[in-house]
């Protein structure tokens, strides 16, 4: 079986809209902290400069958000209880592990312009590919926006879906969307200045408004997905991090090929 990495760095040197900060101490730091940690917690009196080289562990600390690098939104990150369909959504911690270990199909968008791409675009693609999305399958966008992650170009260039186009995929009995871009919405600015010209709401943010009304998750901030040998036949593991309450989870997203 092979295993290909599809999750983008965590990485505090690249560019975010919500700046990425690692602390790290080192194995030295690390042993005084210990040290300073058991004295005020447990009432424990320990001399680190007893270790070897008076070292022990080194501890890194990152500071940020749920959304960012790899991660998967659950419901809850979508709206209230007041304002979804089907009751109180979901966090995190709460959804089925089954959803995120599931066959996967690519849906090349590399061609479309920055917006959203609708359902006649992902009807052309799936006769292109010549295989239509299973019930339980996770369907991925290959939008080409991967390899700008780092730059302030990955949040304003990429292609996302309407609500229509969510809509259609959720027909399919698909639970889980995922997206090599920052969002699984059009850029931000696009969607605002298109707001702004038409006064039509439905332009905001539909993709996302789409789970206020059916329960479903995105993967978004994909990453490598040149590396994938076919746009089907694999299986995708998106597993994501227990965090408790959370509307979001990061995960180490991989497809597996082969037995």
């Amino acid at each position: 079986m092979r295993i290909i990495d599809l999750s983008c760095p965590v990485d505090a040197a690249a560019w975010e809209p919500d700046p990425v900060v690692h602390k790290v101490l080192t194995p030295a730091q690390g042993a005084a902290h210990m040290a300073s940690e058991m004295k005020e917690h447990f009432g424990i009196d320990f001399d680190p400069a007893v270790l070897p080289g008076g070292e022990l562990l080194s501890l890194d600390t990152f500071t940020l958000t749920s959304h960012t690098g790899t991660h998967v939104d659950a419901p809850a990150h979508y709206g209230s209880a007041a304002v979804t369909e089907y009751g109180e959504p979901r966090t995190i911690d709460e959804l089925p592990l089954d959803w995120f270990l599931r066959p996967a199909v690519v849906l090349d968008l590399q061609d479309q312009p920055t917006g959203a791409a609708g359902v006649p675009v992902l009807e052309a693609e799936i006769a292109r590919i010549g295989y239509v999305p299973r019930p339980m399958d996770i369907v991925v966008l290959h939008t080409g926006a991967w390899r700008y992650a780092g730059t302030q170009r990955y949040f304003t260039d990429f292609t996302g879906l309407t609500g229509d186009a969510v809509d259609y995929l959720l027909d399919l009995g698909v639970k889980v969307i995922g997206t090599d871009a920052f969002s699984l919405d059009a850029p931000f600015g696009d969607m605002i200045r298109r707001y702004q010209e038409s006064g039509d709401r439905g332009v905001l943010w539909p993709a996302h408004f789409a789970g206020r009304r059916r329960e479903y998750c995105q993967i978004e901030r994909l990453h490598n997905l040149d590396a994938l040998p076919a746009p089907h036949g694999f299986r995708l593991s998106c597993l994501p991090a227990k965090l408790a309450g959370s509307g979001a989870g990061w995960t180490r997203a991989v497809a597996l090929i082969g037995d």
